[in-house]
């Protein structure tokens, strides 16, 4: 395989903190590589030094002679200059400067539309949801045919379905990609190379060839030779020591330079015991109230519509100690919602509820509006005193952070400029103070690097209790779950054991002719008691949540930016921005719930 770039030495810091120092890899020909590493240790760095975004504080970055590359960040930045583009003309003007006939530009613009599942290609760009504006931007990237295909985090806003579909795409790529991503599945699937920056790794990072499994396994191998290195050399050290007790003056030749060799070994042990130290990873340990009911929640015949549009029922749901239940689904398809009704936050339109008595129910909001996003960490951390009480024991708050990988010098930091992943752990630290015996998860995997995931997921296998979760995580669906509820969205949901048997499921629906659509009854229209405005704004509601949704994730994206480190009047800024959109999201659930209400008491 011809190499097509070199790095070597390469260097980067934010401020005080550097990012990684002395790097030095090589991508090459046919691979398609998969980049980790924990939150912080400059992956979406790297690549922008590799699309020659940024530039490196030291090193050399050798490219092969006229090397093509494609770079997709994780904020969409579509090629065209106009909100107003079509999917058509967005993908045509992506093509531009490749001096390509007419011809091939429609050849490749309708393939690539095909293949994506873009069915209107008049569709304005900025009509669509976030995960098909994903796609769009996927494809951009992709019908240039580049020699190197840089993609951050690129199964981000797709969901399910999307993140299958983007598989199948890049497994058919001819060409060489690097990709970020959290994902463990796809890593699985579509990589043929795993590199994994960390500073545990002597050379600041970790490269093996194959899939995750295969990564896995060569990098289980390299620290039990890492760990044996380091008893070994703790060994010779101590016998030098002592050595060195005895006062050697340093006479001879000999004798000097084994003075010397013990500072050596000394430092090198200091050096390897840190990177052995770096395997440390966050402690996640839900708590269970251990409660015995049978039947901790059950759903009896319920509905829920929303718009006038039914996401799902008549359904039936029952959770006992010990269930573990995955939610699948498009988004929009009914998942958070479902999850709303199982804590009694939100009423069913038709069915019944029943709780157990006095029963203990702990929730993860996916927009993380548990958050007060001025609060300071120590304070979200240990709302009073200095510790806090865990399973019957105090815990200072200093350990209680470093448990979840945040620094004694962050504790005065406010929420607003953690990045998500730090505010997700917060949210996980709050929630593990919390006896529960019903969990329910939307979306806690969301900006958690994998050895973050790998805790969480074990923590989730343990907890004794019912669990309800909602992940795009197939790795996690597929460990911690015993069955999945599949929504529509079209007021259809399915049962099944695992993740395979919906994947083998969906594989034949896809593939099988459509069905004719069958006349649903025309939902009654509002009595007078909503008035006409009232109606039209019931209906739009599920758009308008949609854009408000998408309005939070981008303005939460935008604090994320390195470069805002030390700008804290921007921060700041961009804080209220968060708020607001978060308060508007807030309104609207609000405003729904009246509409809704409203109508069923007219009706």
């Amino acid at each position: 395989m011809s190499i097509l770039v070199s790095c070597q030495n390469l260097s980067k810091s934010f401020g005080p903190r550097p990012l990684f120092e002395g790097l030095s890899l090589g991508l090459f020909e046919g691979e398609r590589t998969g980049l980790i590493g924990p939150n912080g240790s400059g992956k979406s760095t790297l690549l922008k030094i590799l699309a020659g975004k940024e530039t490196p504080d030291g090193g050399i970055l050798s490219p092969r002679r006229g090397l093509r590359v494609g770079y997709l960040p994780q904020q969409d930045r579509f090629e065209g200059s106009h909100e107003d583009l079509t999917v058509r003309e967005e993908l045509v003007h992506a093509l531009k400067g490749l001096n390509l006939e007419d011809y091939e530009v429609d050849i490749r613009v309708e393939a690539g539309m095909e293949e994506s599942g873009f069915t209107n290609p008049d569709q304005r760009v900025d009509t669509l949801s976030g995960g098909w504006k994903k796609r769009l931007a996927i494809l951009a990237q992709v019908l240039r045919e580049p020699d190197l295909l840089l993609l951050d985090e690129p199964t981000n806003h797709l969901d399910m379905d999307g993140v299958l579909w983007l598989e199948g795409f890049l497994s058919g790529l001819t060409f060489s990609f690097l990709v970020v991503t959290h994902d463990r599945r796809f890593l699985e699937r579509v990589c043929n190379r795993i590199i994994e920056l960390n500073k545990r790794y002597p050379e600041g990072h970790f490269s093996s060839p194959g899939n995750y499994s295969r990564f896995l396994e060569n990098r289980e191998d390299l620290f039990s030779a890492q760990a044996a290195k380091e008893d070994s050399l703790r060994n010779i050290v101590r016998r030098e020591i002592e050595w060195l007790r005895r006062g050697p003056k340093a006479r001879t030749t000999k004798q000097k330079a084994r003075i010397d060799r013990a500072g050596e070994l000394i430092q090198d042990l200091g050096e390897l015991s840190f990177r052995n130290a770096q395997t440390r990873s966050v402690e996640i340990d839900f708590s269970s109230s251990d409660r015995k009911s049978k039947s901790l929640v059950e759903a009896v015949k319920v509905g829920k519509s929303l718009g006038g549009r039914r996401l799902f029922g008549p359904l039936d749901l029952r959770l006992g100690p010990g269930d573990k239940l995955g939610l699948l689904g498009e988004n929009g398809s009914g998942k958070s919602t479902l999850l709303k009704i199982l804590s009694g936050h939100l009423k069913p339109d038709a069915g019944a509820m029943k709780w157990a008595d006095r029963l203990q129910i702990v929730t993860f909001d996916q927009h993380r509006e548990q958050l007060d996003m001025a609060m300071p960490l120590r304070k979200a951390l240990c709302e009073s005193g200095e510790h806090v009480q865990f399973r019957g024991s105090a815990v200072h708050v200093v350990a209680w952070s470093e448990r979840f990988l945040f620094r004694k010098e962050q504790l005065d930091t406010p929420l607003g400029r953690l990045s998500g992943g730090e505010q997700s752990r917060v949210l996980i630290a709050r929630l593990m103070l919390k006896p529960a015996d019903l969990l329910l998860l939307d979306e806690p995997t969301n900006d958690l690097d994998i050895p973050s995931l790998e805790v969480l997921e074990s923590s989730l296998q343990e907890f004794p209790g019912a669990l309800v979760l909602v992940t795009h995580d197939r790795h996690m669906l597929d460990r911690v779950t015993r069955g999945l509820l599949s929504l529509d969205g079209k007021g259809n949901a399915r049962y099944f054991a695992d993740l395979s048997q919906w994947e083998d499921w969906k594989s034949e629906r896809d593939q099988s002719p459509p069905e004719p659509e069958k006349e649903m009854p025309v939902p009654k229209e509002p009595k007078p008691a909503l008035t006409a405005k009232e109606s039209k704004e019931l209906v739009n509601m599920e758009a308008t949540l949609r854009e408000a949704e998408e309005a939070v994730a981008r303005a939460r994206s935008s604090m994320e930016d390195p470069a805002l480190a030390t700008d804290a009047a921007e921060l700041m800024k961009r804080q209220e921005i968060v708020d607001a959109a978060e308060r508007k999201i807030a309104a609207l659930y609000k405003r729904w719930e009246e509409l809704e209400s409203h109508r069923a008491s007219s009706g």
